[in-house]
C-alpha cells in the first residue's frame, strides 16, 4: 500500500524492537533492507520517486524538511518519506544504522538515486 502523499515526517520513539520495525514494514507492504551510513556531509534538498521509511537503530543525525527546518533523529525514530517529499539527510558524524523499507524490490541505492531537484517534485505542482 503506498504511503499517503505529503511532506516528510519524523516520528520520535516510534519503535523499541526490531520486531516492531519489521511488522510495520510488512503492514506498509515495503521491501526491507539494512543501511549503514558512515560519516558523510549534509546532502542538498532533494526527493525520491519511491516511498521509503527509515527506522534508526543506532547513531544520531538530523534531516532537513522542505523549508530547511532541522529535525533530530536517533534510535527508535521513524523517518517517513512519501515519494516526492522534499528533504535532505543531515551530516553524520559517526556511524548510523537503519532498517529502510522501500516501495519496490530493488537495491536501496539504485531506488533512491539520483537525487532529484526540489522544484521538480510532483508534490510541488
Amino acid at each position: 500500500m503506498p504511503l499517503e502523499p505529503g511532506p516528510m515526517t519524523v516520528v520520535h520513539g516510534a519503535f523499541s524492537t526490531k520486531e516492531e520495525v519489521l511488522a510495520d514494514i510488512a503492514r506498509l507492504d515495503l521491501w526491507p533492507t539494512t543501511y549503514v551510513s558512515e560519516r558523510m556531509e549534509e546532502l542538498p534538498l532533494h526527493w525520491h520517486d519511491v516511498d521509503n521509511c527509515g527506522y534508526v537503530l543506532e547513531g544520531s543525525s538530523y534531516v532537513l524538511d522542505e523549508h530547511g527546518n532541522r529535525l533530530e533523529l536517533g534510535p527508535g525514530d521513524k523517518l517517513i518519506l512519501p515519494a516526492g517529499a522534499v528533504h535532505a539527510e543531515g551530516r553524520v558524524a559517526e556511524r548510523m544504522v537503519y532498517i529502510v523499507g522501500i516501495s519496490k524490490p530493488e537495491n536501496l541505492l539504485d531506488a533512491l538515486l539520483p537525487l532529484r531537484e526540489p522544484a521538480t517534485s510532483p508534490l510541488r505542482r
